[in-house]
């Protein structure tokens, strides 16, 4: 007993060197090293008696060595029993982990839930510590590219459906980055690193970016110049053929392959009629280590219309292929291929409200259809008849929840909303058998027969009328 109680406090020592380490902000490559320590303390401490089953759980393990320098932004949570927790940072890990807890070889799925960053907050540009994502993924063994442009056209299938604008999705591959890294004279051993400020060249301008290669990270200054030689570039398939075409380039193993994945892709990609949004860019890095293929981001163009202010929220969807990230939590290390895709939903809501702000357009805040209401008192037994009858055909509707509701609030109710349609009875209405239906925006009213009044509300509103 003692010799485990001794165990115990030397993880829980370990475990806090390793969270100072991460608020001090140390390298990479020194934080894993020593949560490497802290997983080898860990095994030496076994399974507490009683428990043989692998127990799902969130561990600071289980995020740590995926994130690259964006671990930092991880949010870690204190010790409990000499175990490290954080929060997720996204939703690729968790479903990694999922599918070799659960032995999944082929699944397709999208996910919408909350992820957390320990990030510096901007409201206006969509950035949040705590916000929604919404992702799909396809994992299993399949041919080539096939799955990979799939998810570009449902990108890009979902953005251009928000009306959002028009947007371009850069495309690289990490294995053409790594291949461009050993060209250049990069150590192994900052091959990550340097991807990172590479990354940075949509916020920074090269110079800024070179500064911060050999300055900070101890590139040489020629080494740097090679590399900005070819990550200042971006085209087409044109850029992909005249790479394989490169004789430096051409002559590494990972590049080769890269280039000739992106070529099979923008075939597909032309096939599904999206080519023309796509841009391969040799400067997208994407800083997540968990990418090992192509690899995505979406950025929105800057607006046609003059005197137009460009939305600054930076990249609203991203993704690619992590093909190792699976084995990493499969005891045996049995890989399975996926390729995703992420898309910020707070971002998108952003744009979307600054957008109908620019447009003086309110943003509607319901689905409802119609508002059923009075126009004299004593009426509510018959609103509710009303709206019931509108429930039971499909029509989405409501009703003030007062007795006596005034008629003027009842208006005001639905400009507030965004309602566009009030079906108004009253004594005069109940004895013709009509309602008096009113359009919100033109304030125009007409009476239509009660019995006509569902369909009549299904053509104002274009909602398909029921045949069954």
């Amino acid at each position: 007993m003692a010799g485990r109680e001794t165990l115990e406090e030397l993880v829980r020592l370990q475990g806090e060197r390793v969270r100072g380490l991460k608020q001090q902000k140390a390298s990479t490559e020194q934080i894993e090293e020593e949560v490497a320590k802290l997983l080898k303390l860990k095994a030496q401490l076994g399974p507490d008696e009683g428990k043989h089953k692998f127990v799902l759980k969130t561990p600071k393990e289980t995020l740590t060595g995926k994130y690259g320098e964006d671990s930092k932004l991880i949010y870690d949570l204190k010790d409990q029993g000499g175990e490290l927790l954080s929060l997720r940072y996204d939703l690729t890990v968790p479903f990694a982990r999922y599918l070799a807890m659960n032995k999944l070889t082929n699944i397709k799925r999208y996910h919408i839930a909350k992820v957390y960053r320990r990030d510096n907050p901007a409201m206006t540009r969509g950035r949040y510590r705590e916000f929604y994502q919404c992702d799909f993924d396809i994992a299993g063994q399949f041919d080539p590219m096939i799955p990979d442009a799939e998810c570009l056209k449902i990108m890009c299938e979902i953005l251009s459906s928000l009306q959002i604008g028009d947007f371009l999705v850069k495309v690289n591959d990490r294995r053409i980055l790594d291949g461009l890294f050993a060209i250049c004279g990069v150590p192994d051993t900052k091959f990550r690193t340097i991807c990172s400020s590479v990354d940075k060249l949509d916020k920074m301008s090269w110079e800024e970016v070179k500064n911060e290669m050999v300055g900070e990270k101890g590139l040489a200054p020629e080494v740097a110049d090679r590399i900005g030689d070819y990550v200042q570039q971006h085209g087409g398939v044109s850029l992909v053929e005249q790479l394989l075409q490169d004789p430096k380039l051409s002559q590494n193993k990972q590049a080769l392959e890269g280039l000739g994945d992106l070529k099979l892709l923008f075939e597909y990609l032309t096939l599904f009629g999206v080519a023309d949004k796509i841009s391969f860019d040799l400067s997208l890095a994407r800083g997540l280590d968990y990418y090992t293929g192509v690899i995505y981001e979406v950025l929105l163009q800057p607006p046609a219309q003059a005197g137009e202010e460009p939305l600054g929220v930076g990249s609203v969807a991203a993704g690619g292929r992590y093909d190792g990230l699976v084995g990493m939590f499969d005891p045996k290390g049995r890989k399975v291929p996926c390729v995703g895709l992420s898309i910020g939903v707070e971002r998108i809501f952003s744009i979307v409200e600054q957008r109908l702000e620019a447009l003086e357009e309110k943003v509607r805040t319901t689905e409802t259809q119609v508002l059923v209401a009075s126009a004299q008192k004593k009426l509510l037994e018959e609103r509710l008849k009303l709206v019931s009858e509108l429930w039971d055909a499909g029509i989405k509707a409501e009703l003030l929840y007062k007795k006596n509701p005034k008629l003027l609030n009842q208006l005001q109710y639905c400009e507030e909303a965004g309602i566009p349609l009030v079906a108004i009875i009253g004594e005069q209405e109940l004895k013709d058998g009509v309602v008096k239906l009113r359009s919100v925006t033109s304030r125009e009213e007409v009476d239509v027969r009660r019995e006509d009044l569902v369909e009549e509300i299904k053509r104002r509103t274009s909602q398909p009328s029921c045949t069954c």
